[in-house]
C-alpha cells in the first residue's frame, strides 16, 4: 500500500517497518529476542504479573471506566449457573456454569493498543492537521467512531467503534513474549509523588547495574498497584492522585532515551506509566500525554499500565538480578484498542 503520509512527526519512526506496519517496535522482537528472554530462566520460577481485574475498583481512578460485570449466560430461559442438565433429560448428571462479562479493557492490569492515542497532525503537509495514527493511519477511516443509538442500552449507544488497523490482536499474533528488564524506582524513590525524568532515571539504571537493549519490554516498579491493593477496592482519590512515581513524559532527554534505547514496550504498575500533567505546560499546542504521544503516536511503542511487579520486584532485587523471560498476550479481540494483560515472569 501507498505510505500514507507526506510528512511524519518529527521525532518518530513512521515508515520504517514499511507503510503497512501495524506492530511498532514491537518488530525488534525478534526470534533471536525470545531466545535471550528464555536464556534468563534460571529457576524455573514463574511470577504473576497481573491484579485481579476487578482492582482498582469504583470509577475513582479513571471516571470512564467501570469494574467488570459478571452474569450467566441464560439456558431455557433460567441461569447457566449450577445448571443441572436433568431438567432436559433425566438421564444427565451434569451440573454446568458458563458466564459472561461486560468489561473496560482497560480498568486493571492493560496493554495500550497503538490506536489508543493519536494526534492532530499535519501529514498531508496541506496546512490542515488530520486526526492521524502511528504510521499515518486515519481516524474516520481506519479508527473509527460508530454512529450513536440513543436507544441503545448506554454501553451499546457507540457500538461498531473500532480499530480496523493498530488494533490489539496485532500484539497478540505477533506474540507478547521476550526478555522484560526490570528498573526498581520504588527501591530509591519509595512512594514519593515524583516524576521521573532522564536524571533520576540514568542514576538508577547505573546504581542498580541495568542496561536496556534494542528488543526489551522495559518494567518500572513504583509501588502504586500495592497502594491499590491495600484499599480493598474501595480505592481513596486524594491518595491515588498523589502517590508513587511516573516517568516525566516532558523531559526531551528521556524521551530522547526511549528512542534511543531501542526498547519495544514500556511496562508499569501506575496509572499511566508517566506523570499526567494536571495542566497546560507550553505555549504552544501540545499532548496532554506527551509520553503516550512519544510512545504510541510517534514510535509505535506499546505501554503497559497498572501491572503487578511487586513480587518479582522484590524477588529480582534479593537476587541481583533485573532480566526475566516475559510473556504477556493481549486478547485477540480485533478491533479492541486495549485489552488485559494476562502475563507472566519466568525466572
Amino acid at each position: 500500500m501507498a505510505q500514507r503520509w507526506k510528512h511524519r512527526p518529527a521525532g518518530s519512526n513512521w515508515g520504517e517497518f514499511g507503510p503497512d506496519d501495524q506492530r511498532g517496535r514491537m518488530n525488534y522482537v525478534t526470534r533471536d529476542k525470545v531466545l535471550q528472554g528464555v536464556a534468563e530462566v534460571k529457576e524455573g520460577r514463574t511470577f504473576c504479573l497481573s491484579l485481579p481485574l476487578d482492582v482498582p475498583g469504583g470509577n475513582v481512578l479513571n471516571p470512564r471506566r467501570f469494574p467488570p460485570r459478571l452474569a450467566p449466560t441464560l439456558r431455557a430461559g433460567k441461569a447457566n449457573f449450577c445448571f443441572t442438565l436433568s431438567d432436559e433429560h433425566p438421564l444427565f448428571t451434569d451440573v454446568v456454569c458458563d458466564d459472561m462479562v461486560l468489561l473496560a479493557l482497560q480498568y486493571s492490569t492493560q496493554w495500550d493498543s497503538l490506536a489508543h492515542v493519536g494526534g492532530r497532525f499535519d501529514a498531508d503537509g496541506d496546512g490542515e492537521p488530520e486526526l492521524v495514527f502511528y504510521n499515518g493511519f486515519r481516524a474516520g477511516e481506519h479508527i473509527r467512531s460508530g454512529p450513536e443509538q440513543p436507544s441503545a442500552e448506554p454501553w451499546a449507544r457507540f457500538e461498531g467503534s473500532r480499530a480496523d488497523a493498530l488494533g490489539i490482536h496485532n500484539l497478540a499474533e505477533h506474540g507478547a513474549q521476550g526478555r522484560g528488564v526490570m528498573i526498581d524506582l520504588h527501591a530509591y524513590f519509595g512512594r514519593a509523588r515524583r516524576a521521573i525524568g532522564y536524571g533520576d532515571l540514568m542514576r538508577v539504571m547505573e546504581e542498580d547495574e541495568v542496561v536496556v537493549e534494542k528488543g526489551d519490554m522495559v518494567c518500572f516498579y513504583t509501588g502504586f498497584a500495592d497502594v491499590l491493593l491495600g484499599m480493598d477496592r474501595q480505592p481513596d482519590a486524594a491518595v491515588i492522585h498523589n502517590t508513587c512515581t511516573g516517568l516525566d513524559g516532558r523531559d526531551d532527554k528521556l524521551l530522547a532515551w526511549i528512542t534511543e534505547s531501542g526498547c519495544a514496550a514500556l511496562i508499569a504498575d501506575n496509572y499511566a506509566v508517566e506523570i499526567i500533567p494536571g495542566e497546560p505546560y507550553k505555549p504552544t499546542p501540545h499532548a496532554a500525554l506527551p509520553l503516550h504521544e512519544h510512545c504510541l503516536f510517534k514510535n509505535g511503542i506499546h505501554l503497559g499500565e497498572l501491572w503487578y511487579l511487586s513480587e518479582l520486584a522484590r524477588w529480582l532485587r534479593k537476587h541481583e538480578r533485573n532480566r526475566f523471560l516475559l510473556t504477556a498476550p493481549p486478547l485477540r479481540l480485533p478491533g479492541a484498542v486495549g485489552s488485559p494483560a494476562a502475563a507472566v515472569a519466568t525466572v
